[in-house]
Order: C-alpha cells, then sequence, then structure tokens
C-alpha cells in the first residue's frame, strides 16, 4: 500500500506486513485522528447499546462513536433512531444523561429542543420580544439538526454508522460472525445484571489486540490456567473472518486433558497451585448443546462479546486519546432463566470486569505495553507466531486473529 502522509510526515508501515506492527500507531495524535474519520465516521458498523436498555416510546441511552457523542433512542413509533448528541446551534451536548426516559430533548444552553429523532423542534425566543431580536425570516428548523446515525439490529444489539456506504449489517459481519452471535442470543430474551465503566491508561487498539490474542490467555490469566477454564492444549480454535476484522476464540473444557507436561516445561506463572476458599464460584450450568465452554468474539473496530463459562456479557471499546481508553462492560442474564441459574452468572461475573479474578490483568498490561514503547516509536511489535497470515486456525497457538485486526485497520486508514 501506499504510505499515508499526515500533517507533513509520512507513514510507512514495515515491510514485513501484518507481522510486524510499529509502535508509532498506538502513540501519534495525527493518527489517532485519521482514526475518527476513516475509521468511527467511515463505513463500520458500531455497538451503542442493547435493545432492551431502551424498551419503551421514549427510553434513551447516550454513548458514544469514537470521541463522538451519540443520543439513542426509541420514538414513539416503536423505532430506534440515533444522532449526535450535539446541539446544531452552538454544539452543546443536547443530553446530559446517561440513560432516563424523555418526550424530547431540551439543550441547557439556549433551550433549543429536539423530539426522539433528533429533529429541531423549538428554539427558545425565536420570533425575539415586542418585535426586536430573534431569528432571521429565512431560518428553517429542518435545515438544523445534528448529524444522523444509520441504525442496524443483530439479535437484541443496536449498530449505528455515520456512513451510507457501509454494507448492510448482515453483509458486513458474515455468516459465521452472525451465527456465532445467534449462538448467544437466539431465542433467549437478555436483561442487564450490572454495568461498570474501566478507563485503561493505553491506545484503544491495544485492548482489541489483547482481546484477540489466545496467545497470552493462558500464560498471562493464572485463573484460567490454574482452575483449567482455558488452556492451550485443550479442544478449540480461531475463526478470522474474510476482512480479518471480525474473529472468534473457542475453547471447551475437558478436565482429564488439562494437567499436561507442557504447561510444566514452560515455568509460567499462571500454572500454580492456588484454590479456592469457595469453590462454588465456578458452579455452572450446561448452556450451549455444543459444548463450547468459552467463546469470546470481536466486531471491528470496537465491540466484544464474551462467553465465559455462564458469565456473558458485552464490552464496548472507546478511544480516549492515544494513551487512554473506555472500556464499558455489560453484564446479561437472560428473562429465561431459573433462580439457580441467575445466581450463578451473578457468582461467574466475578471473572470478568475491572477487578475480575480473570480480566484484571487485561486492565493492566496495555498499560505496561504503552509504557515500554514511550520512546521506541520507529520499533515494532513481532507477530510471527502462528505464521504470518490473518486466517482462521485449529490451534489457539497463534497471533492470527490479531494480524487480522491490523489487516482491517490498514485496509480502513489507508496504510
Amino acid at each position: 500500500m501506499p504510505d499515508q502522509t499526515v500533517q507533513g510526515a509520512a507513514l510507512t508501515w514495515p515491510l514485513e506486513g501484518l507481522a510486524r506492527v510499529p509502535y508509532w500507531v498506538f502513540q501519534r495524535d495525527d493518527v489517532y485522528s485519521l482514526e475518527h474519520t476513516r475509521l468511527f465516521q467511515g463505513p463500520y458498523w458500531h455497538f451503542l447499546c442493547l435493545e432492551v436498555e431502551i424498551p419503551k416510546p421514549g427510553d434513551f441511552r447516550t454513548t458514544h462513536v469514537g470521541d463522538t457523542p451519540v443520543i439513542v433512542a426509541r420514538d414513539q413509533d416503536g423505532e430506534i433512531y440515533v444522532f449526535e448528541n450535539r446541539c446544531a446551534h452552538r454544539g452543546a451536548l443536547i443530553c446530559l444523561k446517561d440513560r432516563g426516559l424523555a418526550k424530547d430533548f431540551s439543550c441547557v444552553y439556549h433551550a433549543w429542543t429536539y423530539d426522539l429523532r433528533g429533529n429541531l423542534t423549538g428554539v427558545a425566543f425565536r420570533e425575539g420580544i415586542r418585535g426586536q431580536g430573534g431569528m432571521p425570516p429565512g431560518f428553517r428548523m429542518e435545515d438544523h439538526a445534528p448529524r444522523r446515525l444509520r441504525v442496524a439490529l443483530v439479535h437484541g444489539l443496536v449498530f449505528g454508522s455515520f456512513s451510507d456506504a457501509v454494507p448492510p449489517v448482515e453483509e458486513y459481519l458474515g455468516e459465521e460472525i452472525l451465527g456465532r452471535i445467534g449462538r448467544v442470543f437466539a431465542g433467549r430474551t437478555p436483561m442487564v445484571l450490572g454495568r461498570f465503566t474501566q478507563m485503561l491508561p493505553n491506545n484503544w487498539k491495544l485492548y482489541m489486540e489483547n482481546v484477540k490474542d489466545s496467545y497470552h490467555a493462558s500464560i498471562l490469566h493464572l485463573f484460567f490456567t490454574t482452575f483449567q477454564l482455558n488452556r492451550l492444549s485443550m479442544k478449540g480454535g480461531i475463526i478470522v473472518d474474510p476482512t480479518g476484522g471480525h474473529h472468534v476464540s473457542w475453547s471447551a473444557v475437558d478436565h482429564a486433558a488439562q494437567r499436561d507436561a507442557e504447561y510444566a516445561k514452560q515455568n509460567i506463572r499462571s500454572d500454580s497451585g492456588y484454590s479456592l476458599a469457595d469453590p462454588s464460584l465456578l458452579d455452572g450450568f450446561p448452556e450451549f448443546p455444543d459444548g463450547v465452554t468459552l467463546q469470546i468474539l470481536s466486531v471491528f473496530p470496537g465491540f466484544v462479546l464474551q462467553q465465559i463459562q455462564n458469565a456473558i456479557a458485552v464490552r464496548q471499546i472507546l478511544p480516549r486519546g492515544t494513551h487512554r481508553t473506555a472500556l464499558n462492560w455489560t453484564y446479561l442474564g437472560f428473562a429465561e432463566d431459573t433462580p439457580e441459574q441467575r445466581r450463578a452468572r451473578l457468582k461467574q461475573a466475578n471473572l470478568v470486569g475491572p477487578a475480575g479474578y480473570i480480566s484484571m490483568e487485561d486492565g493492566c498490561v496495555g498499560g505496561f505495553v504503552q509504557r515500554g514503547i514511550a520512546g521506541a516509536a520507529e520499533e515494532c511489535a513481532v507477530l510471527e507466531m502462528g505464521g504470518t497470515t490473518a486466517e482462521s486456525s485449529p490451534s489457539r497457538v497463534t497471533e492470527a486473529s490479531v494480524r487480522g485486526f491490523w489487516k482491517a485497520y490498514r485496509g480502513g486508514m489507508g496504510l
């Protein structure tokens, strides 16, 4: 690909292609700015919320697409509308709440009012006072509205896009990824069990790399390996879609095969002798007929659906500058759950999140990388585990899905 030039400086990708990632991609403000133009406001679908979070007319959520704040609202016609959370007058936020019920939205700055579809419906003192002041005669409210997004629904997940060029969401995801989302949600009614927002001290792409990196999972995570939830020696695999951007990592617990010699040879910290004071934390129930006990699925550029045992959650990855990332966790159960199943999910929710027994390490390791590369902008990460391509694999001792992320990223950024 030809080099991109940003602010007069060429962005040259290493000749090794997907097997190398230059560290400047995590550090430069001009790259971050280009990401918002090319990716977050380009031809991609972005997860916004769940339908069950806005079940009734008037219900709304506020969230972001990249840095851009947006409002997700259900109108009286029952449809979901998404528009920029930016007043067309002077640019202030239209809505200051995270969620709620509303008839309309009124900007606190000058009281310009918008309906649940994002249409401007009222301007304070539009006619002035006693014939003086006010807006000019030719002012038309229908010409002034925040930008609207396209909306797509996938098994109760709400996605949005600023682009008219993005293909239908079913085509965007592809049959295999769509089926894997349906595996978790189809035929069930999700319910929100809890939420966390976690601030990460690193670039958003480092967290997305981590999500796709099956190689680290049973090395970094002591809990995974010690309690035999995920070892590279168990049955599993990696699915990488043709674009490279979406992936699935899956495995199935087989206790008879877990205590193998391979881990002892590696002398890694995660192969420990720790035990649980309350082993009921891991008491679960068979949930899926395929026997898969772990499925981590990602949709480019920033959505994750996880199933770890019976802990179901979605994660939304939002950039907050070159060195900070907001990670929104939403823990899920289902209306069809029995009380015992709900209890199991709540216990297993302790596996994930900012202080989760598994994922707390993911919350800090990206920061270790960000700090480690601080003086090495011209150096590169090496991604050769399992080869140099971005293809599905029956082995999880591979970085194929990480290379897939960079395949999609480079394509979108023109690098």
